[in-house]
């Protein structure tokens, strides 16, 4: 069992990454590896790592246990309220399956800032929540799921009604000096700025 056995390990993987011609993005390549490869790298710090994913069959090679939006239609806040609904722990660490550089240390940093009076930590990053790369009590699940099913609301909005703690930006800094934890690829100038490839072939990664 790794450090944090309270906490399950989400890739929300929902978007239909349209700017990229539909390529599931945790398939892209970074070094010779897909960025799902790279997400599950850090699945051993965890009790069980969970897939949300509408359209699951590019990632079946995984073997992942995988949930679709049980509220269709909502975007990023809907595959983390997937993903609170379907854990079998405490807390819930979610990050896109489309951030190729999250790093232990930056993950460090949001476990240590849970509490008993706390119930999501977020980092802040020039004014404005990073929600992709957070952790969330799984008890939200249900109050997030009433609201999601009335409005669509942004997961910052839905921050905003909960117990959040909000770490400042030099929080992030002080681990990833260049802020590359936060960093997600959704065009193909990201690709190319980035360094990524795209998959071998259509729905496959590397071997």
């Amino acid at each position: 069992m790794g450090p944090y056995p309270d906490v399950t390990w989400a890739v929300i993987a929902g978007g239909q990454a349209r700017r990229l011609s539909g390529v599931p993005k945790g398939l892209l390549v970074f070094e010779g590896r897909a960025v799902l490869e790279r997400l599950l790298a850090l699945s051993p710090l965890f009790a069980e790592t969970l897939l949300v994913a509408n359209h699951p069959e590019p990632y079946a090679r995984f073997g992942l246990r995988t949930v679709a939006d049980a509220v269709p239609g909502k975007g990023a806040p809907g595959g983390i309220h997937a993903a609170l609904g379907a854990a079998r722990t405490e807390w819930v660490m979610a990050v896109a399956c489309d951030m190729p550089f999250v790093a232990p240390a930056a993950v460090q940093v949001l476990m240590d800032a849970r509490g008993s009076g706390v119930d999501a930590v977020a980092f802040t990053v020039e004014g404005r929540v990073e929600p992709l790369l957070a952790v969330y009590r799984a008890s939200l699940a249900a109050p997030w799921g009433g609201i999601l099913a009335r409005d669509n609301p942004s997961l910052r909005g839905l921050l905003a009604g909960v117990r959040a703690r909000l770490l400042p930006e030099d929080a992030l800094r002080a681990v990833d000096p260049q802020l590359r934890s936060r960093v997600s690829v959704n065009t193909p100038e990201d690709l190319a700025r980035l360094g990524l490839t795209w998959p071998a072939a259509p729905g496959a990664g590397t071997r």
